[in-house]
């Protein structure tokens, strides 16, 4: 069991086949997350960055009803499920081996959604083609996706390729590293990064992100 790598702090649910499961309260009703110890490896783990980022999308629900939303490394697909759950039309995004874990959370949380979301594939600065960039998405979400700096690049690629004067990017991040600070400083060459909320206990921070210059109303901190 140990080979899990099992958080002591959770408390999970333990399905017949042995995935264990997570549940949790968003927007007046229960979401329960499988997560997977296989073939997702990282990405199909629930990382406290995702449930903080949850939280403070539930904190400004009225941001994100009826916008367009893209989660980019959705693993589990928490962050993704509670911004559905609030109202938007949100796509999620992982890599290919992350989106069996990805979908079956998704299908089984997001029943009677104001919008249906969608799960596709999104390999960092790969599949750009897959996403014209005629689409416009309010908010790019991500948590806790800065740890591989060899990813930097592709993932500094794909968020300009998503976003324009009228995006919103924000990450939830453990800086854990000085490399991830090192991404944050990169991430600040190109748009204004500021800090819109701080959970101390668990040392998550969620930034965000606008190219310079707009003037348009976005999340309050």
């Amino acid at each position: 069991m140990s080979a899990l790598r099992l958080d002591p702090k959770k408390k999970y649910v333990w399905r017949g086949c042995g995935v264990p499961e997570e549940a949790f309260s968003f927007c007046g009703r229960d979401v329960v997350i499988q997560e997977s110890f296989g073939g997702g490896g990282e990405a199909a783990i629930i990382w406290p960055a995702a449930i903080i980022m949850g939280r403070y999308l539930e904190a400004n629900k009225d941001s994100v009803v009826d916008r367009n939303v893209i989660e980019l490394g959705a693993g589990t697909g928490l962050t993704g499920i509670v911004a559905s759950l609030l109202g938007a039309k949100v796509t999620l995004t992982d890599t290919k081996e992350a989106l069996e874990s990805t979908s079956i959370n998704v299908g089984r949380n997001t029943k009677k959604v104001r919008h249906a979301p969608k799960v596709q594939q999104l390999r960092w600065g790969a599949d750009l083609h897959m996403y014209p960039e005629s689409d416009h998405y309010d908010y790019i979400l991500g948590a806790d996706i800065i740890y591989i700096e060899d990813t930097f690049p592709d993932l500094l690629r794909t968020l300009r390729h998503l976003c324009d004067r009228d995006t919103v990017i924000l990450l939830a991040s453990k800086i854990r590293y000085p490399r991830d600070e090192r991404f944050y400083s990169m991430l600040r060459q190109e748009y204004d990064v500021r800090v819109v909320k701080e959970d101390r206990e668990e040392e998550v921070k969620i930034y965000k992100a606008t190219l310079p210059r707009r003037d348009v109303a976005a999340m309050p901190c």
